[in-house]
């Protein structure tokens, strides 16, 4: 066992229960940080651009849309895989799984795809409106705590849903071995 599932022992729950109280740990802290360092980038000058500017929206959009996935998809499946050892959650995970090749290969696809989707929807909302165009600071602002948000859901469960095929029910007759 590790560290973190020797020190601290979780409650018996359900995954879904688990993953429903981490979603709700990881939006609020996300969003609100997400709106006040973008409120305070952005209020300094009083407008910003997609990526003109020494503080353009892409140059706090684009780090969080890119980091924020990779130290989700990193905690989410730790801790759900600790409080599966922990016996919290009645679930078992495949022996075979090599979790920390699954943990990195998940953290880039996840961090590169959203990176590069955001970066496009940037792209595409520059194309669309004057390369003049002054965005309103506050807007962005709440459009950036917006996606954090967002982020903060999808990789909540997203990582888990590729996580299930190596999770199974414990059979009734391990469960009887174990307990004698």
């Amino acid at each position: 066992m590790t560290k973190f599932t020797e020190s601290k022992k979780i409650k018996k729950t359900t995954l879904k229960r688990f993953l429903r109280k981490r979603a709700i740990y990881y939006i609020l802290p996300n969003v609100f940080f997400n709106f006040l360092v973008a409120y305070a980038s952005f209020q300094e000058l009083g407008y910003t651009h997609f990526f003109a500017g020494p503080q353009s929206l892409a140059r706090l959009t684009l780090p969080m849309a890119i980091f924020l996935p990779v130290v989700l998809t990193m905690d989410i499946i730790k801790r759900v895989i600790a409080a599966i050892e922990q016996e919290s959650i009645a679930l078992t995970v495949d022996s075979e799984l090599n979790r920390n090749k699954f943990i990195t290969k998940l953290c880039i696809i996840h961090g590169f795809v959203t990176g590069l989707l955001v970066f496009l929807c940037l792209l595409l909302a520059q194309h669309n409106l004057s390369t003049h165009y002054k965005l309103n600071a506050t807007a962005m602002a709440i459009l950036d705590a917006l996606l954090a948000g967002v982020l903060s859901i999808l990789f909540t469960y997203l990582p888990i849903r590729k996580l299930r095929k190596y999770l199974s029910e414990p059979s009734l007759i391990m469960q009887e071995i174990e307990r004698n």
